[in-house]
């Protein structure tokens, strides 16, 4: 088999998801990497922290030789045993390291040793993640956005999966962007939501044709924050509205928050520990916004979702979750939407249900 030569085609790599190696420490690789990347430390996180020292204070060759000294034996033939079968799992797959220099290099040379020739990243890391800042900056300012808005519980990302060119930011953060937008895995860092939305704007941009969607999102989705350019682009863009019944919206708001987070606890933590940390999750969502409903009115309501979560658990019923969804939504969510809404009159493009947004989108419309 022809060996393949190292590459710096970082767009390539990104649009069709290459399998990337990245042999930097579980420290670094924690602060932020790329979707399709798992790591396969050269040196573990001590071993790296003793080797910088050295470096500082003694100089490169004397580092490298403390890293050799480190990662030697069985620690040695156990790392390079984790890389052959990454290779083995990914062939067409590529190394990386935090600059493209000696760790890349020297993992390179260890599986070439053992009979394997493996590519590497150029500029490791440090070029991938400047080409995706760069290019996400270019995608916010060049693109074309449409935004769609609606009340809370009116299922907006069902809707703009179903639309022509949709980035879903709640997605790409792992957080339904509320007081109860918590997933039970957790979010991403910082750095990994900003590679994810610079990989799926490139997509968007690549792979499809006119305005890209992208749902009304306050600067913060969970603790990930929109990149500023991002926000400006979607305070100044056009809404598509999306309009759905207060019964239609109590049933999603069921359906998502209640069945599918229930489900998904008791999927993670089995039958006993799952339906406790269920509990914790939605009672302390709810405390979360105390301030803002009030002592009196969370005191009601948070014995109203006892009360309902009481009942779910002895009667498998789910009706009792009803009567505080209706009450956040009229009382607490849907001022909140209406004030903002009132200050975007000149910049609706359409409004309705899902069936006449999606139509719309798809008409290929733009104003």
């Amino acid at each position: 088999m022809a060996t393949r030569p190292d590459t710096d085609d970082y767009l390539s790599l990104f649009l069709n998801d290459v399998p990337l190696m990245d042999v930097r420490a579980p420290v670094e690789f924690a602060r932020g990497s790329f979707p399709t990347a798992e790591n396969a430390p050269l040196m573990n996180d001590d071993e790296r922290h003793q080797v910088g020292i050295c470096y500082k204070e003694q100089g490169q060759d004397k580092a490298i030789e403390l890293g050799h000294q480190l990662v030697n034996g069985d620690i040695k033939a156990e790392r390079i045993e984790a890389w052959k079968q990454f290779v083995r799992q990914h062939p067409e797959g590529y190394l990386f390291c935090f600059r493209g220099g000696l760790r890349s290099r020297l993992t390179q040379q260890w599986i070439k040793d053992s009979g394997i020739d493996y590519p590497l990243v150029q500029g490791g890391y440090k070029a991938l993640r400047r080409f995706l800042i760069d290019s996400l900056e270019q995608r916010l300012e060049a693109g074309e956005f449409q935004v769609l808005s609606g009340r809370t519980g009116t299922g907006k990302t069902r809707v703009l999966q179903k639309m022509p060119n949709p980035v879903d930011l709640e997605g790409l953060a792992n957080h339904r962007g509320s007081s109860f937008g918590r997933q039970v895995t957790p979010q991403p860092s910082q750095i990994d939501f900003e590679n994810r939305l610079a990989i799926a704007l490139l997509k968007a941009h690549h792979f499809q044709t006119g305005p890209v969607q992208l749902e009304d999102e306050s600067r913060l989705v969970g603790r990930c924050a929109l990149p500023e350019t991002l926000r400006e682009r979607i305070s100044a863009t056009p809404l598509l509205v999306l309009e759905r019944s207060l019964e239609e919206r109590t049933t999603i708001i069921r359906e998502d928050y209640v069945e599918g987070m229930c489900a998904d606890y008791l999927s993670r933590d089995g039958e006993e520990n799952g339906w406790l940390n269920f509990q914790e999750y939605l009672l302390s969502a709810l405390d979360r916004i105390r301030k803002r409903l009030g002592g009196e009115r969370h005191q009601k309501l948070r014995k109203v979702m006892e009360d309902a979560l009481t009942l779910q658990h002895r009667q498998h019923d789910l009706s009792g979750h009803d009567v505080w969804i209706q009450a956040l939504l009229q009382d607490y969510y849907d001022p909140m939407y209406d004030y903002q809404l009132n200050k975007k009159q000149g910049r609706i493009l359409v409004r309705g249900g899902p069936k006449t947004i999606i139509e719309w989108a798809n008409s290929g419309a733009t104003a």
